[in-house]
């Protein structure tokens, strides 16, 4: 009996000395475990006699008992004393102000703003929008637009090209987004009416080139199209794009490989220091080029020029973005800096819409 008295005694006290949850289940274990010292006992009763397990068992079943209560009326006090610590690291002063939730303090970058504005001025007037691969062939991205091969043209677009295939074909990163063009005018049976933009890539950095940027183009293709109804698209485009009634533009002789005639817009402005003012002045800016589809454009792609013609314009987005909004360098549009894009950024529900107004 002494030994048993002894046995609790030290039990129940190393139970009280547990500080935590995890030395009071060894406490448990060592007590109460297969090999555990009350457990040990317990087996002893098997060799006894009938006289000895009688007085024994109900000494050692208390005993049992006693100890469970004690680790079980512990493990709440540890439990509790948990909580509260919990309480004390975790507590919320509710007097203070919430934070802003992403509605109210994400903004939308310019590039993808003035992409959804070109969006809602070209769907106003009849297209659909149309999309392509990044990575393209050298066929797609030159052959298939009058680039003959070995023709300096190529030269102009510091292409960004993979390493040869199997075949020796080498793909590349396309330069521009004329290649959606060919795609569509092979897949689509005229009439075609689409816009398409996207990222385009050349191997050129400065502060007005970046070696990513977006362009979108335009592609109109039918049995009857003419260069005034290119000359409307795009006067209606910068009106109200610009968010201006009336807009000077001249379109100057140029030349690309997939129209003929090839021509350059410019939109009439003023030059006040630092700053820009379209629809006045006496100066002229840049902002696109255009053309009537080239005859062996529409031959590459299975169309007859004798029965179908069309016209096709190429813009820069992130251009546009800087000239409307007034962002001085290309390079800071993918810094990633959050100040520049809080302060150029746009609210997320800010949709543009034409009844709306695009910047509203």
């Amino acid at each position: 009996m002494n030994d048993i008295s002894a046995l609790e005694a030290d039990i129940l006290a190393e139970v009280a000395a547990a500080g935590t949850e995890p030395a009071l289940e060894e406490v448990r274990v060592r007590a109460l475990g297969k090999k555990g010292a009350v457990s040990e006992r317990m087996k002893a009763l098997g060799s006894m006699t009938p006289e000895e397990r009688r007085d024994m068992g109900p000494i050692l079943n208390g005993l049992k008992q006693r100890v469970a209560d004690a680790i079980l009326t512990r493990r709440s006090v540890l439990e509790e004393e948990a909580l509260e610590d919990r309480l004390k690291t975790e507590r919320i002063d509710v007097s203070l102000p919430t934070r802003p939730g992403p509605l109210a303090d994400g903004r939308i970058h310019p590039v993808t703003q003035v992409t959804d504005e070109l969006t809602a001025i070209f769907a106003d007037m009849g297209f659909s929008i149309a999309e392509g691969p990044d990575i393209e062939t050298d066929y797609y991205n030159f052959t298939a637009l009058n680039f003959p091969e070995a023709h300096p043209a190529r030269d102009m677009h510091d292409t960004f090209f993979f390493n040869p295939r199997e075949d020796g074909e080498r793909m590349l990163l396309r330069t521009h987004t004329s290649p959606v063009q060919i795609h569509t005018m092979e897949d689509v049976e005229p009439p075609i009416r689409v816009i398409i933009p996207g990222r385009t890539y050349r191997c050129d950095s400065d502060q007005t080139h970046t070696p990513m940027f977006h362009q979108l183009e335009g592609l109109v293709i039918d049995k009857q199209t003419h260069i005034g109804q290119l000359k409307w698209v795009l006067q209606e485009f910068c009106k109200a794009f610009f968010e201006i009634d009336d807009v000077k533009m001249r379109f100057r002789p140029s030349f690309f490989p997939f129209t003929e005639p090839s021509l350059e817009v410019d939109v009439g402005c003023d030059y006040r220091g630092n700053e820009i003012r379209l629809g006045e002045g006496d100066d002229w800016m840049e902002i696109l080029g255009c053309g009537m589809v080239h005859p062996n454009v529409l031959k590459n792609c299975g169309l007859d020029p004798d029965v179908y013609q069309g016209f096709a314009w190429g813009m820069g987005i992130d251009r546009l973005a800087m000239l409307k909004y007034g962002m001085p360098d290309l390079r800071a549009f993918f810094d990633a800096d959050v100040r520049w894009l809080k302060h150029y950024g746009f609210r997320p529900l800010d949709m543009p819409t034409l009844f709306g107004g695009l910047s509203s």
